[in-house]
């Protein structure tokens, strides 16, 4: 597969990498064999990429440990990126960047995933209780131990992004970017004016764009699409439209939905990188497949004109998750 370079600290990554959240968290109960089976299939199919974080450890196993096992014949092959930032508490989840904590997390993190190193650590969320320049200094701080490589940054604004990168250099940005969420694309003059790479997380709209949809209420209790505002009465309906002529589309390509969502992504500019999660080897093999398909211009043209402004319904239910801070 195509290797893309994110960010000017020298990042190098496969063109698109592998989301490892839905294995143990948001999508209902995982099932570890299917999922090792995945990742170990994705690096067969020349994905380098691997994504987690801490928060992702709250689910229904430790995603990390899970990731970890799943690369140990390869680990060096490969680059792993995990989080920090999230805090549990009464309420659900809340923000903890403190200085300490990070430090305490990126240790929790190289046990689990079983290395000495962490090859991109992110803020998984800003905090607002801490200054960006504590947290950036703080990982400028395990780069400079050598238990960190890149520094990275998830749904932080253009002025979180600037105030960071002057303490240590942001090599990657990660925040939700598909055909049905356009909106990252205001951030892109920024990263490309400070050199700084995009990861896009759900670039599949949480599944969505796989076709493999069911209305609201009919997934298991613990599915996040059960709130998701797009699977909602009325969003549902014109989304599910919306990927049916995405499919006459891709159909005219030879390709999937998912694989034109994903080459889209790609077609954006070099400096994108998709990282869709599955628990299916088959399905890994599809995504894998979208890096080698090529959109022109008027494919472009014919796929923008059918989703104009993305998808239908707000990314996450009100005040449950903030974005761009």
């Amino acid at each position: 597969m195509q290797q893309r370079t994110l960010g000017t600290q020298g990042l190098a990554v496969s063109a698109i990498g592998y989301g490892a959240m839905g294995l143990t968290m948001a999508y209902g109960p995982g099932d570890e064999q299917a999922g090792v089976a995945a990742v170990r299939r994705a690096y067969e199919l020349g994905v380098t990429f691997f994504d987690t974080a801490e928060l992702y450890n709250w689910g229904t196993g430790s995603n990390e440990e899970l990731l970890g096992r799943a690369v140990s014949s390869f680990r060096d092959q490969v680059v792993l990126a995990t989080k920090f930032g999230f805090a549990r508490t009464e309420q659900g989840f809340g923000f903890d960047s403190r200085p300490e904590n990070i430090r305490r997390v990126a240790e929790n993190s190289l046990r689990a995933l079983g290395t000495d190193r962490l090859d991109v650590l992110y803020q998984h969320r800003v905090d607002p209780a801490v200054p960006i320049e504590e947290v950036a200094g703080a990982v400028k701080e395990l780069i400079d131990a050598g238990k960190v490589a890149y520094f990275g940054l998830s749904e932080a604004g253009p002025e979180t992004i600037r105030r960071a990168h002057a303490v240590q250099p942001v090599s990657v940005l990660q925040t939700e970017y598909s055909l049905f969420e356009w909106d990252a694309e205001q951030l892109f003059p920024t990263l490309d004016e400070l050199g700084v790479g995009f990861v896009a997380y759900s670039p599949l709209g949480r599944g969505f764009l796989t076709g493999a949809t069911r209305p609201a209420g009919q997934y298991d209790p613990s599915d996040m699409r059960n709130d998701d505002p797009r699977w909602q009465p009325g969003n549902y309906e014109r989304n599910l439209a919306t990927v049916a002529r995405l499919g006459e589309l891709a159909a005219e390509r030879g390709a999937t939905v998912p694989q034109l969502a994903l080459a889209w992504l790609l077609a954006r500019g070099p400096h994108v990188v998709p990282i869709p999660g599955t628990r299916s080897a088959a399905r890994m093999a599809e995504n894998a497949r979208a890096a080698w398909i090529a959109l022109d211009a008027d494919d472009l043209a014919a796929i923008e004109a059918a989703l104009p402004a993305g998808g239908f319904g707000a990314r996450y239910q009100e005040g449950s998750l903030p974005v761009w801070s």
